[in-house]
């Protein structure tokens, strides 16, 4: 016999009014329950987003009810209110208000500390996080990765306000004909960007000023400018993806099974890079590697006030037109490109897309933040999280999955 502790929904009960006091006290009274091993169960749905007509607004989530029958007459004993369980988002075109809203993309997450004494990454997902008024389709979605350095407040600002400037710039410009070419996304990301770093620095002033944020960096150091992140960046629309990368976190395409870099990293070494280093009065010292000053590993960042102009937040930014043959979209922080290759992630991604491998169950990583709303995705995502960590990866590691194979 087992026993277990729940919320029990009788028979009786789900006749009364549910507006009365009585049936929600009911309904909130936690009881004893015990159940036979050897007892009969069967699992029936009430609701799911498949079977409804507004699935996007109504059920974003199954409620499920665990039916406890009699082993001799098979008569119903008790019925157990199950935890809601999450369902990926919408797998067909849906009708909202009035809006023709497209399929929202599958995408998968992990991201893990790994051997570092603390966890300095942060990961953003937006789906449909920038619509027109007078547009009738949702199709941009925004997926962001943050590695930051010194500490993490400026990668949770990062995680927390970068997409909605880039969605302020995206809504600020009227001017029709101009909207959706290549030279106006890199405008847009550009003063996204100076905008998050603006703040960040503002922020950070005032942190020394007031005193009043307790951070790790404080502990360290009074001064929080040297404190920054990178930031990795695409916004998938419905015929292009645009990736803008600051930093050395990286973005990869997988198209027909071969990697195809959408970024590149912004090394202290990178010819352009330390011409620019060098041009501005700054110098790249080696101290277990190119560094700027000695100090930073990176060329650009969001923040790192001590740093500028030799640090800069100007991001790279590429546009890509989407093919048929796209498959999938891979963002990480260093952590996974320190050891793995571009070649080996989009293996291992083409192969879960294709079902060919599994990843162990996410209660490996118990803790460690791993999530998604797809299956598939999240098996690259834990399998390529998992391969960092056993070459080794001495960094945190963040790594976000996005499905290309339908319209997003």
């Amino acid at each position: 016999m087992a026993e277990i502790c729940c919320g029990v929904v009788g028979e009786s009960e789900s006749s009364c009014d549910s507006g009365s006091r009585e049936a929600r006290k009911r309904r909130m009274e936690l009881r004893r329950v015990r159940i036979d091993p050897g007892v009969k169960r069967r699992r029936l749905e009430l609701c799911s987003p498949r079977d409804c007509d507004n699935s996007l607004e109504s059920c974003g989530t199954d409620t499920e009810v665990e039916v406890v029958l009699s082993p001799e007459n098979g008569r119903e004993l008790q019925s157990i209110r199950l935890p809601p369980i999450l369902k990926p988002l919408l797998s067909s075109s849906s009708h909202l208000n009035g809006i023709d809203v497209e399929i929202l993309p599958k995408f998968g997450i992990a991201s893990v500390c790994g051997r570092r004494r603390d966890m300095e990454d942060a990961v953003a997902i937006h789906p449909s996080f920038c619509r027109r008024e007078h547009e009738t389709t949702v199709g941009f979605h925004y997926f962001g990765v943050y590695d930051g350095h010194g500490c993490s407040h400026v990668a949770t600002k990062c995680k927390e306000r970068l997409h909605e400037m880039v969605r302020d710039e995206l809504l600020l410009d009227d001017v029709v004909e101009s909207r959706n070419s290549n030279n106006w996304w890199k405008c847009v990301m550009e003063r996204s960007f100076t905008r998050m770093d603006k703040e960040v620095v503002a922020w950070n002033e005032n942190v020394v000023d007031s005193m009043t944020v307790s951070c790790r960096c404080e502990l360290q150091t009074p001064e929080c400018d040297a404190v920054g992140s990178t930031a990795v960046v695409a916004v998938v629309t419905p015929h292009k993806i645009i990736v803008a990368n600051c930093g050395d976190s990286r973005a990869l395409l997988c198209r027909n099974g071969k990697a195809i870099p959408l970024s590149t990293d912004h090394k202290p070494d990178r010819p352009d890079e330390l011409n620019r280093i060098q041009a501005a009065g700054g110098r790249v010292i080696y101290w277990e590697g190119a560094r700027v000053l000695g100090v930073l590993a990176m060329s650009r960042a969001i923040g790192d006030n001590y740093l500028k102009p030799y640090v800069s937040c100007e991001p790279e930014v590429t546009i890509t037109e989407r093919t048929e043959e796209d498959e999938c979209l891979i963002l990480a922080s260093d952590g996974l490109w320190d050891v793995v290759s571009n070649e080996t992630a989009c293996g291992v991604a083409h192969m879960c897309l294709k079902g060919k491998a599994a990843a162990p169950p996410p209660s490996s990583l118990e803790n460690e933040g791993g999530e998604s709303s797809d299956k598939a995705c999240n098996d690259a995502s834990m399998l390529l999280t998992k391969l960092a960590l056993a070459r080794r990866s001495a960094d945190n590691v963040s790594v976000v999955v996005v499905d290309l194979r339908r319209a997003t």
